[in-house]
C-alpha cells in the first residue's frame, strides 16, 4: 500500500457527539484527547512523515465561551501529550491574538522531543487569511511559499475529515492544494483504527499527478 507522506487530520463532530450522548457541546472535545494519540501512534508505525491536526480555528473563537474555553484546553492538553513522545512538534496559529493559548507559545517554534521522527503540526487559533498575509504585503515575490507564515509545513497528500463535512474550513490553503480529500461519517471522538485503514486504502487506488 502506497503510504502517503503527509496527512492533514480534521476531527470534526466533538458537538454534535455531545449532544447525541445527551451532553452540553463543551463535554465533547476532551473525548477528542484519546483519538488523536491513538491516531499519532498508527501514523508513526505506518511510516508517515508529516501529520498535522487542525485544532481551532480563528473562527471558531466567535462560539460561546464554555465552548472556546473548552477547545482551546483540550488543544493544550493534546499539544502537552504529544510532547511526551518521539516527535519533531510545532504549533501554528496567530500568536498576536488574545485567543492564543499562552501555554502554547514555547511551541511555535519546531522542537525536537524525544528521539525526534515525525513532524507534527497542531493549528492552534489558526486562520487561513492570517496565514496568507504576507503573500498580499509582498506580492510580486517569486518564492510564494517561503512568505506564508506556515511555510515550514510541507505539502499534504491526504486530508482525513470526521463528521461527515464536505469541506476544507480553511485547512492550510497553500499545502492543501493537490491533496486527497477522504470523509468519514463518523464523528471524531468515535475514532477507530479502521478509520484510517479505510482512508489509506481509498488513497492507494487514486490516481496521483499533482496536475501533470
Amino acid at each position: 500500500m502506497r503510504i502517503p507522506q503527509h496527512i492533514g487530520i480534521i476531527p470534526d463532530g466533538n458537538r454534535r457527539w455531545a449532544v447525541d450522548k445527551g451532553f452540553n457541546k463543551e463535554k465533547g472535545y476532551d473525548k477528542g484527547l484519546d483519538p488523536g494519540l491513538e491516531l499519532f501512534f498508527l501514523c508513526r508505525d505506518l511510516g508517515v512523515k508529516e501529520l498535522t491536526y487542525y485544532g481551532f480555528t480563528m473562527d471558531n473563537t466567535k462560539r460561546p465561551a464554555v465552548q472556546t474555553l473548552a477547545f482551546t484546553r483540550a488543544c493544550i492538553k493534546a499539544v502537552e501529550m504529544l510532547s511526551t513522545q518521539d516527535a519533531d512538534l510545532l504549533v501554528i496559529g496567530n500568536t498576536d491574538s488574545p485567543k492564543f493559548p499562552k501555554e502554547l507559545l514555547d511551541y511555535t517554534r519546531r522542537k525536537t522531543f524525544g528521539k525526534g521522527g515525525m513532524k507534527v503540526n497542531f493549528l492552534v487559533n489558526y486562520g487561513w487569511e492570517w496565514d496568507l498575509n504576507n503573500l498580499i504585503e509582498t506580492k510580486g515575490s517569486l518564492n510564494l511559499k517561503n512568505r506564508i507564515k506556515s511555510s515550514d509545513i510541507s505539502r499534504v497528500d491526504l486530508i482525513i475529515r470526521w463528521g461527515g463535512r464536505r469541506r476544507l474550513s480553511g485547512f492550510l490553503p497553500v499545502q492543501s492544494i493537490y491533496s486527497d480529500f477522504y470523509v468519514l461519517d463518523d464523528y471524531w471522538p468515535d475514532f477507530k483504527p479502521d478509520h484510517l485503514y479505510s482512508a489509506l486504502e481509498w488513497y492507494d487506488k487514486q490516481d496521483i499527478t499533482l496536475g501533470g
